[in-house]
């Protein structure tokens, strides 16, 4: 009998091999520190970049290479000291328009790019990644919440058909006014009952009804804003693709986010510090009075000037139709008659309702879509550190209404990096109170450097033990399984590589346990050739038996170990799944390369040979 495969399975052999070797070359470069440029609304062009390298060249930094890709500019350096020294310098230069961020940028030349070939990201406590420490702004979050309650005082005493002078707010609280001592008594009757969250004090002498949040109320909405914070920036960061990330409060106004891995710690830090919203309301007059209010500063009763990213000024009602609240999906997509970015909108009930009613009486009437966005920032003033909050407002898009809509319809007018963001965001929900990124870094291993080289140096020590074994043990059966437990791991590289998944350590010891099963399964068919041997068999009549009878014990094995894999996968959280998933693909390749590996070699070398006896 002798022992051949057919000219098919030896070319998918080689060829997964080389696949596998190119595919997880790109491991072995390792990274560049650098330092990726952004700007916040649109896409840095050739200009940019030789601005950016005069900046670093006046500073006298030395920078390996940059380049521009996809609207971004990556500067790498040689060392993470040069990589700090530019960031700080980059900042100082460029302004607040930019994006400066620091990064860690795998050194894969070229042609291994040309071909997607890309090392597998590592886990921060391998690898590290990018840390975020965010401040959420408690103070912002009690004047959402007390605005919130001036609408509903405002409504609420119009139902109750109570006439009141104004309400308005400040640092001491709400301030209700009356024109009547009997309207007053009545609203400080009513109003108690209604708003628990509120303490009233009447003032007769000024017919003013003060309000103030109680320390309960205060109490919970920080709470809840953080809690909401956190929900929000977990969607962010699942929308991103990272995986494995960490997003935890820290104290009672801070939160943790840690993201393993994080290519593109631009646009993360974008996206994460991102309060935008948007408001949809219907335009004011003609152009002529739109400029006519930005020279003389009037604007007519109901409306408030707003101006487009030109500086054109626009005129839109006070009454917003819809804000970003009531957007329930968003996605980045081309406008079907110019070709241009859009972002497809979906509107909830209530939202799509008051879109429907609003556009079915303004056919043929300009609408705005207003851009706000919330930022706070910490300045140093003489020995202090103070804390400086400011509101964006700005016309991304002014267009007529052609016809009726509600649920869906497009916002035009923006850039293809900035529709991907505004889809992202919208998609997200929106942040319950600004965040300020107050500390932001690439950590290292959280493992500590010689823990990890340790932890490597023992798996190193371990698989060569194995390689020892087997060689001392089976001979030349064992060079070849040796031979096929170095493809195995090879090709899991190259698969965790195509997959561009988050190595950490629960992953690593699950390519140790599979490690230990391949070499099981070799373990297997060799005990199994060599009962052949022994019950009188040829050489080749065992090597067929061989793997014939052990197929089935090696296959029980691992499809129980693979369903709990599954189990563990499917039930587990963070680094379990990381676990489950690299055991899962070892199990896979395991199984080819013991059985189908090892038994092409042993075919080449002993399938067409006449031989009596084996070195095993």
């Amino acid at each position: 009998m002798l022992n051949q495969y057919p000219l098919w399975k030896y070319i998918l052999l080689v060829v997964v091999l080389i696949l596998a070797s190119i595919y997880a070359l790109p491991n072995l470069y390792g990274e560049d520190p650098a330092v990726q440029i952004s700007h916040r609304t649109k896409s840095l062009i050739d200009e940019d970049k030789m601005a950016v390298e005069q900046a670093i060249q006046s500073k006298d930094i030395i920078f390996k290479s940059a380049e521009l890709t996809q609207g971004r500019l990556l500067v790498r350096f040689n060392d993470t000291e040069t990589q700090l020294i530019a960031a700080e310098a980059l900042k100082e230069t460029l302004g607040k328009q930019y994006l400066i961020a620091l990064n860690l940028a795998p050194a894969t030349p070229d042609w291994l790019r040309a071909i997607n070939a890309a090392p597998m990201y590592l886990g921060l406590d391998l690898r590290g990644g990018v840390h975020f420490l965010m401040e959420v702004d408690m103070v912002a979050a009690v004047k959402r919440l007390e605005e919130s309650l001036l609408s509903d005082i405002r409504s609420y005493l119009r139902d109750e058909k109570v006439r009141y002078r104004g309400v308005r707010r400040d640092d001491k609280g709400l301030h209700i006014n009356f024109r009547e001592l009997a309207n007053m008594q009545k609203a400080a009757e009513i109003l108690p009952r209604q708003f628990r969250d509120l303490e009233f004090s009447e003032n007769e002498d000024t017919l003013t009804i003060n309000a103030r949040l109680s320390e309960v109320a205060i109490r919970n909405e920080k709470k809840s804003a953080l809690q909401q914070n956190i929900i929000t920036l977990r969607n962010r960061v699942n929308e991103l693709g990272v995986a494995e990330p960490v997003i935890q409060q820290q104290g009672s106004s801070r939160i943790v986010v840690q993201l393993p891995g994080i290519q593109d710690t631009a646009g993360a830090k974008k996206i994460l510090g991102a309060t935008a919203t948007l408001e949809f309301r219907m335009a004011e007059g003609t152009r002529a009075d739109w400029l006519e209010a930005k020279e003389t500063g009037r604007t007519p009763l109901n409306s408030v000037l707003y101006y487009e990213r030109d500086g054109s000024p626009v005129l839109l009602n006070r009454r917003v139709i819809v804000t970003g609240d009531q957007i329930v999906d968003a996605a980045s997509t081309f406008d079907g008659q110019k070709g241009t970015p859009a972002v497809s909108v979906r509107l909830n009930s209530k939202g799509a309702n008051t879109m429907g009613d609003t556009t079915r009486e303004n056919i043929g009437n300009p609408m705005g879509v207003v851009f706000i966005e919330n930022k706070i920032e910490t300045k140093r003033v003489g020995d202090t550190m103070t804390k400086h909050r400011t509101t964006t407002k700005e016309v991304i898009n002014v267009a007529t209404i052609q016809g009726q809509f509600s649920s869906r319809f497009q916002i035009t007018g923006l850039e293809s990096q900035e529709a991907h963001d505004l889809a992202l965001l919208l998609r997200a929900g929106s942040l319950r109170a600004p965040v300020e990124i107050i500390e932001e870094r690439t950590v290292g291993p959280s493992l500590g450097k010689d823990n990890i080289e340790k932890g490597f140096i023992s798996v190193i020590i371990g698989f060569c033990l194995v390689l020892i074994f087997m060689t001392v043990y089976y001979k030349g059966f064992g060079i070849i399984a040796n031979i096929a437990l170095t493809a195995n791991l090879i090709i899991i590289i190259a698969v965790l590589s195509l997959l561009q998944a988050t190595l950490t350590l629960p992953g690593i010891a699950g390519i140790v346990l599979t490690v230990g099963m391949a070499v099981d399964a070799n373990v297997l068919i060799f005990e199994r050739i060599r009962e052949e041997i022994k019950n009188g068999n040829s050489p080749q009549a065992s090597i067929h038996a061989g793997y014939e009878k052990a197929f089935s014990t090696i296959t029980d094995a691992n499809v129980t170990t693979l369903l709990a894999a599954i189990v563990l996968f499917t039930l587990g959280t963070g680094p379990v799944k990381g676990f489950a998933i690299t055991l899962s693909i070892g199990i896979l390749t395991s199984m080819f390369t013991a059985i189908v590996g090892t038994r092409a070699v042993v075919n080449v070398l002993y399938g067409n040979r006449d031989i009596k006896k084996l070195s095993i």
